[in-house]
């Protein structure tokens, strides 16, 4: 419980969460402990609280599994009974976008229904992409939100209400509130891949809800892939920093705990690889990682003779990622090559066989093996 930040959560987020319906449901004493605890921390949050457990209790019903046709003709019946008032609707190059106000409390009604109804149905699912999105689903039904639809075989660029753009991918939806003005954060809600440029504002900071995994900026650029068919997610950063973690967590076995992304601050040319089943991540270097100092690639990177210290210090800096070496066993170690035109992995191995060192990729960043130089 300790990974998940609760003051970010709303009502829904609430009734959804595995530990939080224990604690109403069942009450033991370390559950309730921890609650009460919490509550005395967050005052502010008794109101939300107190509904949210409302909700379960008046809920609390054995529940049979459902089939996914009946969960299907169940969400259809119940989502025609919230009164949609259409606001505006357009759709242009394969991009379909719609704007809805729906009326809070009758939606709220409906979803914690349906979340009620499926919890047994999506948690012994084989898959995950039904559970992918009923998540998306819960996420934005409850929310006054614009979404948009990729609809098109191209990548779809959009502009967001504080001047952020996002390139959606084809296939790809997401939902975001009309104006940030009034709210503490920008959310955005994605099914798909997106690609986003962030603009900073520090006040508002900017988060992505892909399902399971949340992504936290201030101003950036990155790629986040979450397709519903897909087994793993994925955050790609380009430039500056995000810092990702998981809305729910599940503390069955300390093994499996101690895996749990609980926010994972990721740099630039580095990626989160977070896989939907066991609930598990890897934090490694980007594929291909981009120039993000090309002033260093243009102008330094043609050597003779120069320390190798000084050799990694510019191919961090061009690519923002950190090279962990021994200063004291490399400090007799020079390097005489012309590496501009050379991808980053390229440059390693050239500048590596140059001074019979070896590199391995650890954690997100490049570390460094040697014996050193005479």
């Amino acid at each position: 419980m300790d990974m998940k930040d609760f003051r970010l959560f709303e009502i829904t987020d609430f009734v959804m969460d595995e530990d939080f319906s224990r604690w109403v449901l069942n009450n033991t004493p370390p559950e309730e402990e921890f609650w009460n605890n919490w509550l005395n921390q967050n005052p502010d949050k008794h109101l939300v609280i107190a509904e949210a457990r409302k909700i379960l209790q008046s809920l609390k019903v054995d529940q049979e599994p459902v089939s996914e046709q009946k969960l299907d003709f169940e969400v259809d019946r119940l989502m025609q009974t919230i009164q949609l008032q259409p606001q505006q609707e357009k759709r242009q190059a394969g991009i379909f976008q719609i704007s809805y106000k729906y009326r809070w409390y009758a939606a709220a009604a409906v979803l914690i229904a349906l979340v009620t109804g499926t919890l047994y149905f999506l948690n012994s699912s084989n898959g995950t992409s039904e559970k992918d999105r009923y998540i998306y689903k819960v996420q934005v039904s409850s929310r006054h939100l614009v979404e948009n639809i990729n609809t098109s075989d191209q990548k779809a660029k959009i502009t967001l209400p504080d001047g952020s753009i996002v390139l959606l991918a084809p296939d790809s939806r997401i939902s975001y509130s009309n104006s940030f003005d009034t709210l503490s954060t920008r959310d955005v809600y994605l099914s798909g891949e997106a690609f986003f440029t962030v603009v900073r504002n520090p006040e508002r900071p900017f988060r992505v809800f892909s399902n399971e995994i949340i992504t936290k900026v201030l101003g950036t650029s990155f790629t986040v892939r979450s397709f519903e068919k897909d087994s793993i997610i994925q955050i790609i950063v380009k430039t500056g920093k995000v810092s990702v973690y998981t809305q729910a967590s599940n503390n069955s076995t300390k093994e499996i705990a101690s895996k749990k992304l609980g926010g994972i601050l990721l740099t630039s040319n580095q990626q989160l690889v977070y896989a939907k089943t066991g609930q598990t991540f890897q934090k490694i270097i980007a594929e291909s990682p981009a120039v993000i100092a090309p002033e260093i690639m243009n102008q330094k990177m043609a050597y003779e003779d120069v320390p190798l210290e000084e050799v990694f210090s510019q191919l961090s800096k061009a690519y923002g990622i950190d090279i962990i070496y021994d200063s004291e066993t490399l400090k007799n170690c020079t390097v005489t090559a012309d590496i501009r035109n050379e991808s980053f992995y390229r440059q390693l191995d050239l500048v590596c066989e140059a001074v019979g060192a070896r590199y391995e990729l650890m954690d997100g960043q490049v570390v460094i093996q040697s014996k050193g130089c005479q």
